[in-house]
């Protein structure tokens, strides 16, 4: 499959209210071609404001998640066609991370193998990260000459301590998902026996969670990474009431009438009905 289709780089699976799409050039350890870049992009947006999708899982085909970029056709080919193809394929591949950075749906990773280089863009662009025990991540650029680039040194920097951030990226050493995990890069890390079934309980109780809540949730963390505490305070006000416009005050209406008078739920035990919020 070394000419595989640009349809075929992508594989998506809707169950259940949840997307499974996958990285699929398993032959390549899933690395990212322009011809992946650009069927992701087209799979996101198709799904995105599907109301049988409730939540996005992206993962890898075989033993990897992503091994990065594809050296032969995303830097060698473009580089021998122009400054033009470079900045090409550059938008392509930055452009999906970005549009799953802020995506509608909650997103998860399940990194089952090797993430590396490129691959950790849109490991950083996915809200949770679950990644087998015996997952490797790796930042080898410095193995090869170059620094880590593609967004993969800001990853480091803004998920790891500093100091475990930078031996990342100047050793060239490797990281096991458990290691990964301890360090910030992944939200925790299971077996790989156990990994497909660890992201469904986490998609399962997201689902019964308000889907407008969510998104501003997921939103509002994001933009407060880099904010001053006061400014993330008055932008979190301004957050909730615009969340009131979307949605937000018929559901908040619905769990404090279920809290307070119905009493048939304890917000620190679990989520409302969402069911019964009357649009």
């Amino acid at each position: 499959m070394a000419d595989r289709n640009e349809s075929e780089t992508v594989a998506l699976t809707i169950e259940g209210g949840i997307a499974w799409v996958k990285f699929n050039r398993p032959e390549k350890r899933n690395s990212m071609s322009p011809k992946l870049n650009r069927q992701m992009k087209k799979v996101l947006e198709e799904i995105e404001f599907r109301e049988n999708v409730g939540v996005l899982v992206l993962t890898g085909e075989g033993e990897a998640w992503s091994a990065g970029m594809d050296l032969k056709e995303y830097f060698r080919e473009a580089e021998a066609e122009g400054l033009h193809a470079i900045r090409r394929s550059q938008r392509e591949a930055y452009g999906w991370w970005e549009r799953l950075r802020w995506y509608e749906k909650p997103t998860i990773a399940m990194v089952n193998g090797w993430c590396f280089g490129g691959g950790y863009g849109p490991l950083y662009a996915c809200d949770i990260a679950v990644a087998a025990e015996e997952a490797q991540f790796g930042l080898s650029e410095i193995n090869w000459g170059i620094l880590p680039g593609g967004g993969a040194a800001k990853v480091a920097a803004n998920l790891m301590p500093l100091r475990k951030a930078m031996y990342h990226a100047m050793m060239g050493e490797n990281l096991s998902g458990t290691q990964a995990a301890e360090q910030g890069l992944v939200t925790e890390a299971v077996p790989a026996a156990r990994l497909e079934a660890r992201v469904r309980e986490i998609a399962g109780a997201l689902l019964k969670k308000d889907s407008n809540a969510l998104r501003a949730t997921k939103w509002a963390v994001r933009r407060m990474v880099e904010m001053t505490y006061d400014n993330a305070e008055d932008y979190l006000v301004r957050a909730q009431e615009a969340l009131h416009s979307y949605g937000g005050i018929s559901a908040r209406k619905e769990a404090t009438k279920q809290f307070l008078d119905d009493k048939s739920f304890k917000p620190g035990l679990g989520a409302f009905d969402i069911s019964k919020v009357k649009d």
